[in-house]
């Protein structure tokens, strides 16, 4: 799909785009390309004259390969960014752009959401863009905005996991759920402090290129604080998700020696009823109680007292609670 965004009246507008004509009477500031099929690739070559990345090209995560200058001036860049699914785990999008001829080019095989807000709000916010690199930049802005909203999403599930492992009753069951929420939303917060990084890298490289004017630069710089801060909170994070996993753990002990103690208990209070019963038991022919006729339920009634007498103790002591 070929998505081609032109500027009017300040604001950042798509047009519909059908053939080579279409494309060939407008002006954009912005094409982007979202699984673009073979004869798309064509057409944007032929009409622009600009080389798309293929696929394995987009992926390559080497560092001289994610941010250089073609040999026709066209400057390529790739950028990570975060995708959240709700029916899957999150993930990181490699984007590839590329700056030519004062078009924005951008190739990627997913519906980004970040791509979305972008659009939506130059369309409502006139003035916002003036140029293809305002487009990336905003992109880029845009997308340290859906991490903060990712990490309060983190933060909302981790106090939620909180609440039920410092709850009164605390089962095996519980931990298991909660070490599997944590678990996912760890493996969120990673991803978004790597793409972070990455966002980074790329916002510092069009600095040291001294491709932005005055303004741009400014709004670099601000971008590069937004990410700082995000970066510190990502710490603040997995030092939270640090001590949920060492509490559940912890209560996970707790209730194992819970089961310990049960049977160690156990073992203890059945050790003199057992030891009454061997003694009796002994096939020895000379026994004094052997013709007894109150030796039967005497040595019940002494086993049942040996054995409450210990459980007595233990419970008096607190030993059972």
């Amino acid at each position: 799909m070929i998505n081609v965004f032109v500027l009017q009246n300040g604001r950042l507008n798509q047009v519909s785009v059908e053939s080579r004509e279409d494309l060939e009477n407008v002006t954009p500031v912005w094409v982007d390309l979202n699984e673009p099929t073979d004869e798309e690739r064509i057409l944007v070559k032929t009409t622009y004259g600009v080389t798309l990345p293929g696929e394995d090209e987009v992926s390559d995560i080497e560092a001289s390969a994610r941010y250089y200058e073609a040999e026709n001036g066209d400057l390529h860049l790739r950028t990570d960014f975060l995708l959240e699914e709700e029916d899957g785990p999150s993930r990181v999008v490699t984007v590839a752009f590329i700056l030519s001829g004062k078009i924005l080019f951008s190739v990627h095989n997913d519906d980004l959401p970040v791509f979305r807000l972008v659009r939506l709000r130059a369309r409502s916010r006139p003035g916002s863009i003036e140029d293809y690199m305002d487009v990336l930049l905003d992109l880029y802005a845009t997308d340290a905005e859906y991490s903060a909203d990712a990490l309060e999403g983190i933060y909302e599930a981790l106090e939620e996991v909180s609440t039920r492992v410092l709850q009164k009753e605390f089962t095996d069951q519980d931990a298991a759920a909660a070490l599997n929420a944590i678990a996912h939303e760890e493996d969120l917060n990673g991803r978004i402090r790597r793409n972070m990084m990455d966002t980074r890298r790329a916002v510092s490289f069009l600095m040291r290129g001294r491709l932005l004017n005055s303004d741009q630069f400014e709004e670099a710089r601000q971008i590069l604080r937004d990410i700082e801060s995000l970066d510190g909170h990502t710490s603040f994070l997995f030092d939270k998700v640090n001590f949920l996993m060492d509490a559940t753990v912890g209560f996970i002990n707790i209730n194992q020696n819970k089961i310990i103690k049960i049977f160690s208990v156990a073992s203890v209070a059945f050790l003199p009823p057992t030891l009454i019963a061997s003694i009796y038991g002994m096939n020895f022919r000379v026994l004094p109680e052997i013709d007894w006729t109150f030796g039967y339920p005497f040595a019940l009634g002494l086993m049942v007292t040996c054995g409450i007498a210990p459980l007595w103790y233990f419970r008096r002591r607190g030993w059972l609670r």
